[in-house]
């Protein structure tokens, strides 16, 4: 239980009373949830790849909360767990896309909603199940975490929190604004501006937008060659190879940083566990329940997917297995580069059946689907713990609110992308059979180009495919391993000549206009923060690029979704 704080304002709620959690989790879960969540899905529609709504939500739940004083970050914290949740599903909408695509029947909303539910208490269970080895043990980095927890103790002070959110609040009238204008403004449109593009360059920084500019050029380059050697056809994006290349490199550099983590932290883990007093109250977590928690959502899940969707049981009892594998592997490299590869889980599973005998797309995509969203939300979890970790914040508490965060989270992956895809019909077409030139700039759909050129070799085996990603891996193990061993500091190496597989894969997996714009902003952030250097006892996702930055993603996402709804009402009046 929360000690009780003086309050700021006689209005708000005792903290720690009903009231103070229903106004908690109404604020995460019905107002700042949705709009991070329409942030997430636009992104993942739009680009490919989506930010977490955690810093957004952080700084919106600690205007609320400040009436509480320093207190409030235990509240905010709490805000920003169910947001980040509802944010992190409804992100996942991207596999009805994917079903759009491959031509394979949608089954009814409320089916989907209670799988979805369902993968996602699952996952959220082993994330907390791995949370003591993660956060308490292995005291991994968690960059988002820890950006999450400085903020939220920063904002106790009320002018830096009137400075930042004003400075959010400027980056989601500038999106809004340009959002708005693309549909009448023609230029806009030729030179394929994206304001959530820029925005998500802005958040990154130069170092990784201006390798995915090196990406991207690269994979423009050698475009020719892959035609030559029989990996592409005439007027193929270069995307549709490259992708696996960049699938690949991560692989290969996850492998070398987990390699590297397990021989330096393991010791070393044994040692702080040792030296580590009695587990605090905050820390407590009953075990045998939260056992029973993963085992019932666990066989909810292989219900929900044989009984209600008419799935394989042997291909969801595998797809549960591989989770314990993947929370643990994705985790590590959320803890350590702030990067969670869950498409990259998603291929290496659909591949790991496809070796068993699996030939059906559709059964591919939904056992894929327990991969995605469970890694995505144990991932999410584990973040937060980290977050509660540096604060003291009360783990059982924050659990349920993530589980809250889930439910609403399931609801909406539908809802949005039903609405997304109503909304604007480019998305329904299939971009894995689209020439170069018919590939719209704008709706990039990077994620659902993944599953969908990953699933078609169920069907249509092409060993070159295998033999890209095993390129890709090959890659990224001597270039991490020449990371590690120069650790290089100069921009020009860092960016350029060695850049890190990670931020490089980006260029791989988007057209080479949203590469572009992507590391537009990252290199704008550079220039600005040069001229302006960020304050010492500030967080970098509390600067002003990256605040702005993700104002501009938000302001994009809600033009959009205005635009769309606007013209699905045209339609029905």
């Amino acid at each position: 239980m929360e000690t009780a704080a003086p309050r700021r304002w006689a209005w708000l709620p005792a903290q720690g009373s009903w009231a103070y959690h229903c106004l908690l989790a109404a604020t995460g879960m019905l107002v700042l949830g949705p709009l991070a969540g329409v942030t997430a899905a636009y992104m993942n529609f739009s680009l490919g790849v989506f930010v977490g709504g955690q810093v957004l939500a952080g700084l919106l739940g600690s205007a609320v909360t400040a009436g509480y004083g320093a207190a409030g970050r235990h509240g905010a914290n709490y805000i920003q767990t169910a947001a980040a949740s509802v944010a992190s599903m409804s992100a996942m909408g991207v596999l009805l896309q994917a079903m759009v695509w491959m031509g394979l029947p949608q089954p009814p909303a409320w089916k989907l909603v209670a799988y979805f539910a369902c993968i996602g208490m699952f996952g959220v269970g082993v994330g907390m199940l791995y949370t003591p080895v993660l956060v308490d043990r292995l005291q991994l980095a968690f960059p988002s975490g820890l950006a999450v927890a400085n903020i939220l103790r920063a904002l106790t002070d009320p002018v830096l929190l009137r400075r930042s959110l004003g400075r959010l609040g400027g980056g989601v009238a500038a999106g809004l604004a340009t959002g708005l204008a693309a549909n009448r403004f023609a230029w806009l449109a030729n030179i394929h501006f994206s304001a959530s593009t820029l925005g998500a360059g802005l958040v990154v920084g130069p170092r990784i937008g201006t390798a995915a500019i090196v990406g991207g050029l690269l994979g423009w380059v050698l475009q020719p060659f892959f035609v030559r050697i029989g990996w592409l056809e005439p007027g193929d994006p270069f995307r549709k190879i490259t992708f696996l290349i960049a699938l690949g490199l991560i692989m290969g550099a996850a492998a070398v940083d987990l390699a590297l983590i397990f021989r330096r932290s393991l010791p070393g883990a044994r040692a702080r566990a040792a030296q580590q007093p009695a587990t605090n109250d905050w820390r407590r977590v009953h075990r045998g329940r939260l056992l029973a928690w993963v085992v019932a959502w666990a066989a909810g899940t292989v219900a929900a997917g044989h009984f209600l969707l008419g799935q394989p049981l042997p291909f969801q009892l595998l797809a549960i297995a591989l989770v314990f594998l993947f929370a643990m592997v994705n985790g590590i490299s959320v803890g350590i580069s702030d990067s969670n590869p869950i498409s990259s889980a998603f291929v290496v599973s659909v591949v790991v059946m496809a070796l068993m005998g699996l030939t059906d797309p559709a059964v591919g995509l939904m056992a894929g689907a327990v991969l995605l969203v469970s890694t995505s939300v144990a991932c999410d979890m584990q973040q937060d713990r980290s977050t509660g970790w540096r604060l003291g914040t009360p783990r059982v508490l924050q659990f349920r609110y993530q589980v809250l965060g889930i439910l609403v989270g399931a609801v909406l992956a539908v809802v949005f992308a039903r609405l997304f895809m109503a909304a604007y019909p480019v998305l329904l077409q299939d971009q894995t059979v689209l020439k170069a030139g018919e590939q719209p700039a704008e709706w990039t759909s990077a994620m659902t180009y993944k599953f969908v050129g990953v699933l078609r070799s169920l069907t249509d085996d092409k060993p070159y495919q295998r033999t890209a990603i095993l390129v890709g891996v090959a890659l990224g193990l001597v270039i991490e391993l020449a990371r590690k061993r120069w650790k290089p500091r100069s921009f020009l190496v860092d960016a350029i000549l060695l850049p890190s597989p990670y931020a490089v894969s980006f260029g791989g997996f988007l057209p080479l206009q949203a590469s572009a714009w992507f590391g537009a902003g990252g290199i704008l952030a550079g220039l600005v923060q040069a001229r302006a250097p960020q304050r010492r006892d500030l967080p970098a996702d509390m600067s002003g690029t990256s605040l702005f930055g993700g104002g501009l993603i938000a302001g994009d996402a809600l033009a959009a979704l205005a635009i769309g709804a606007a013209g699905l009402l045209a339609t029905v009046f």
